[in-house]
């Protein structure tokens, strides 16, 4: 059966589309295989997807295997942490060529940088009373993939120091917490670039998710595109109505594309992949119609 055609606009249908470009599985921090992602996906009837792991393309090969199986379009992609002006910042790529140019130098990088990062943030929640941090949060991530801070977070509740995972963001790992490690992290400039270089689509990821104010999103959103950044994800999950049609107004300005993704990590939240806000009615281009990304939304493979 030929796969549906994405629509060239988003024209404010009430209905959520079926496609989400950003998702984790176990290859970073999500809780489901690769595989089992992408049932997920098959069964929630979504049409397009994309694997987004943080810092990560380890998921993908066995990813498309089950995607050709299912009947999915997938797109490869990562996470990548990045900081600007001193804030945490994350660049989605999309990336149809897969990993090629600085890309490869630049995610053997970040895999260094989460293993040095990891250890910082064990020696300092072990300050604050989680003994042996690092092995509690490596019991808890269950493999040897790269660690990450909902790995930390899960370690804290397991051990009784905080009620849930929720809590433990808040006290130790949220924004300038003492978890909250980001100096090892390249300049957001520097990940646009290398996505650039594999031939792919640099997005924004939940731009309303850093707490910023609007002229400060904008200043983000000037600087990422000056960069070469090409789209930035418009919905991400849930939000308001007024505040997405206000942030598509601030992607039309710049030229800006826009993506939308679940942010989906595992079962029983509030989150499904392809679960999120409808997109308004909006003159800002979705991003499968970006020249390097439309060949593969339209070829059904």
């Amino acid at each position: 059966m030929p796969m549906p055609p994405l629509p060239p606009r988003f024209e404010g249908d009430p209905e959520p589309l079926r496609i989400d470009l950003h998702m984790h599985s176990t290859a970073s921090d999500g809780a489901l295989s690769p595989m089992d992602l992408v049932a997920l996906c098959a069964a929630q009837g979504l049409t397009h997807m994309a694997l987004t792991d943080h810092d990560t393309l380890d998921g993908v090969a066995e990813a498309a295997e089950a995607a050709r199986r299912e009947g999915l379009v997938l797109v490869p992609g990562t996470e990548l942490s990045t900081q600007w002006r001193g804030i945490g910042i994350h660049v989605v790529g999309l990336l149809p060529e897969g990993v090629k140019g600085a890309l490869v130098e630049g995610l053997e990088a970040q895999a260094v940088a989460r293993v040095k990062r990891a250890r910082t943030i064990a020696s300092r929640l072990e300050r604050i009373g989680l003994d042996d941090a690092l092995a509690r949060a490596r019991e808890q991530a269950g493999s040897e993939r790269p660690l990450g801070r909902p790995d930390f977070a899960r370690a804290l509740v397991a051990a009784g120091v905080v009620p849930d995972v929720a809590t433990a963001f808040k006290k130790y790992l949220g924004a300038g917490k003492p978890g909250d490690v980001k100096a090892l992290w390249p300049d957001m400039a520097e990940a646009v670039g290398w996505v650039l270089s594999a031939g792919g689509v640099a997005v924004l990821a939940h731009p309303l998710r850093y707490s910023l104010t609007r002229r400060k999103r904008g200043l983000l959103l000037d600087d990422f595109s000056a960069a070469g950044g090409q789209a930035a994800e418009l919905v991400s999950g849930f939000q308001n109505p007024d505040v997405t049609r206000d942030l598509s107004r601030q992607l039309q300005e710049r030229g800006l594309y826009a993506s939308l993704g679940s942010d989906f990590h595992f079962t029983g939240g509030h989150l499904a992949p392809g679960s999120m806000s409808p997109v308004p009615r909006t003159a800002t281009l979705p991003v499968w119609t970006h020249p390097r990304l439309a060949p593969r939304f339209n070829s059904g493979a």
